[in-house]
């Protein structure tokens, strides 16, 4: 620690005086004393902290010169008094902001001693260098927590700044505010609120620290009776299959995030991608408004149960954010969404982000965060099991060697090895999505043919067509076509040998992947690539998906529940309810008359009752049919009795 250092940490007290302060008189204490009082009052306080980087400076300005002056181990009352006069043309010298240079004997030697001396006095007093050390935050970018999250990187205009300039960006950002007037919004992290949106006010939705577990805090949203009864009305809407109804609920409610997300999947559908995504980025500027005070989204350590029901809206609004984000071409700002997720669930993962990460890694370069967390996290959670983790890693580890251009691809090759031998039903599929015709050596070979791909389990298919349709592009450049090419004959050759580790991969083929898990198939159903939603299970495909809440939990948890509607519902073949409405004493509130039967099967009784209230029906509308009299005109007789005549005949 440098003298300069040690002096602005004593508030720019001279080392003779912490050395020898008890052996010099009172009066020079008193004086001294004094002038550094006078001094401490001018100067704000000081970090210590931002002291212990600063290297010894062995310049002779007059500053050095005059905190240097005196030694001390050779301390004397003259040279106290010259070093205070020394002080106070200091401070006039500054005033006129002028600078002299002085040399002084012996300075190294004074300054190793001062250095010595302070340190020996702060061991005494328990407030060494070495504590102060360990407090100074020196963690770097490898040290740092493997999904922390920095604000400045969820924002994507911040990368469409670094990718078209900031001049392009703010012309376009000034131009739309040229549109509309300019408000005051709340600042967010999460999504830029824009002028078009309504002020935001008092939503009904809230957060609650919900438990505490060591470092980790579980959060819950809440809604209040208010937000509650626009839920019900909100469901009522879904139900009519109107989507008229709910934006009739967003204008009156504009921040209501179900509504919201619901309405944004029918704009995407219809192809309006630009109001789609604005919904979307509504819904998350209205959670991040009832955020708890506690709830950070960088430090890694807030949870969100995916069982409760009001936490769900906002994982999905997330996931929908970051794909459009990544649709834009924001893929580091997309990768960055991608950790804020999974940082609320990492370990039951229930939007699978795992499934996705490491494309948005790929493509925003982020090689070395993608080889990390395959690295941390490969023992507890088998990262290599999943077909794009296994061909991603060595993707990235091959495109990382051709960044430092350093040519040693021996790990990269031997990690894509494994892969193609785990997975051999991916290349075909991949080399023809790519639109790259293989050799007859490669396509005739029977560890790559059609036996392979038709032998795998209905899962494997699903993940794999998730990464092919996903990841294909990654695939597409020219030295990972080559290199690709080089891997897969070594693997043929491997397999010509009967290597031990092919035989290990069967069998592990065989063993796993038998069943899909609802996350991944949830993760599949938004997704919407066509590569994987071809392989879903019939009831899955075929099954009613709820786009505010795709395939929910099945042991799922709502603090609130809906309440019974008046109308009961009706029971019976439709036409025959269609030809009960038509009758005059038709009530929908009346339970439908039930009939008895014989005892039988559920389905006769179903047949048998609907036959039953069909017929009640048809006779109770024949026998209110009641011809009507024909309307008589005042004309004459003759004229009446041949329209009526004509009419009747």
């Amino acid at each position: 620690m440098s003298s300069r250092a040690l002096r602005k940490l004593h508030g720019n007290q001279d080392l003779d005086i912490i050395k020898n302060g008890q052996n010099t008189d009172e009066e020079e204490e008193e004086e001294n004393e004094s002038l550094v009082t006078s001094k401490k009052k001018n100067r704000k306080p000081i970090n210590p902290f931002l002291l212990l980087g600063e290297e010894e400076e062995e310049n002779h300005s007059e500053e050095n010169n005059e905190e240097n002056a005196t030694a001390p181990d050779q301390t004397s009352k003259p040279e106290v008094q010259e070093g205070a006069t020394n002080k106070k043309k200091k401070k006039k010298k500054r005033k006129k902001k002028k600078s002299t240079e002085k040399e002084v004997d012996n300075e190294d030697d004074e300054i190793e001693a001062s250095i010595k001396e302070v340190n020996r006095i702060l061991e005494n007093s328990g407030h060494g260098a070495e504590s102060l050390i360990m407090r100074v935050d020196t963690v770097n970018d490898s040290q740092k927590a493997l999904l922390m999250v920095e604000h400045k990187n969820l924002n994507p205009d911040n990368e469409l700044k670094r990718i078209f300039g900031s001049r392009v960006v703010q012309a376009e950002s000034s131009r739309r505010r040229q549109r509309n007037m300019p408000m005051r919004r709340r600042t967010s992290w999460l999504a830029t609120p824009k002028d078009t949106w309504p002020h935001i006010g008092k939503t009904g939705l809230s957060m609650s620290l919900k438990e505490t577990q060591g470092n980790v805090n579980y959060f819950v949203f809440e809604h209040n009776h208010q937000y509650q009864q626009v839920q019900f009305k909100f469901y009522d809407a879904v139900e009519s299959l109107n989507p008229q109804n709910i934006m009739d609920i967003i204008r009156t409610y504009p921040y209501h995030v179900d509504a919201l997300i619901q309405m944004s999947e029918v704009f995407r559908m219809s192809e309006d991608m630009q109001t789609a995504a604005d919904l979307i980025e509504r819904a998350l500027f209205s959670f991040e408004m009832s955020f708890h005070s506690l709830f950070s989204l960088t430090t890694g350590n807030c949870r969100l149960d995916f069982k409760l029901a009001e936490n769900r809206p906002f994982y999905l609004g997330l996931f929908k954010h970051l794909v459009n984000v990544g649709q834009r071409g924001c893929y580091r700002t997309a990768l960055e969404f991608c950790k804020l997720l999974l940082s609320f669930d990492p370990d039951n993962d229930p939007m699978c982000v795992l499934l996705m990460i490491d494309f948005y890694a790929l493509r925003a370069s982020e090689y070395a965060f993608l080889i990390r967390m395959f690295q941390e996290w490969e023992d507890h959670r088998n990262l290599s099991q999943l077909p794009n983790f296994a061909f991603s890693v060595p993707l990235a580890m091959f495109l990382q060697e051709e960044k430092n251009e350093s040519g040693d691809t021996t790990e990269a090759d031997e990690k894509l090895q494994q892969a193609l031998i785990m997975f051999p039903g991916l290349l075909m599929p991949l080399l023809d999505k790519c639109s790259i015709n293989p050799d007859s050596e490669v396509s005739s070979h029977a560890y790559f043919g059609d036996k392979m791909q038709y032998s795998q389990t209905a899962a494997l298919k699903q993940l794999i067509g998730l990464y092919i349709g996903r990841c294909h592009a990654c695939w597409k450049q020219p030295e990972v076509v080559q290199w690709l090419e080089r891997n897969v004959k070594e693997v043929m050759k491997r397999v010509d040998r009967k290597d031990s580790f092919v035989e290990e991969c069967s069998k592990k083929r065989q063993v796993r992947y038998q069943g899909t898990p609802r996350n991944i198939l949830r993760h599949i159903l938004i997704s919407e690539i066509k590569d994987a939603t071809t392989a879903l299970p019939p009831d899955v495909a075929n099954t009613t998906v709820l786009s505010y809440d795709p395939l929910p939990p099945l042991d799922s948890i709502a603090a609130y529940q809906r309440p019974d509607r008046q109308r009961t519902p009706q029971e019976g073949n439709t036409l025959a309810l269609f030809l009960r409405s038509l009758l005059p004493n038709f009530n929908p509130n009346d339970p439908p008359a039930r009939n008895e039967g014989a005892v039988g099967g559920e389905e006769g009784n179903n047949l048998r009752q609907g036959v039953n209230v069909l017929m009640e029906a048809m006779r109770d509308l024949l026998a209110n049919i009641r011809p009507m009299d024909p309307p008589v005109e005042n004309q004459g007789e003759e004229d009446q009795e041949e329209r009526e005549e004509g009419e009747w005949d």
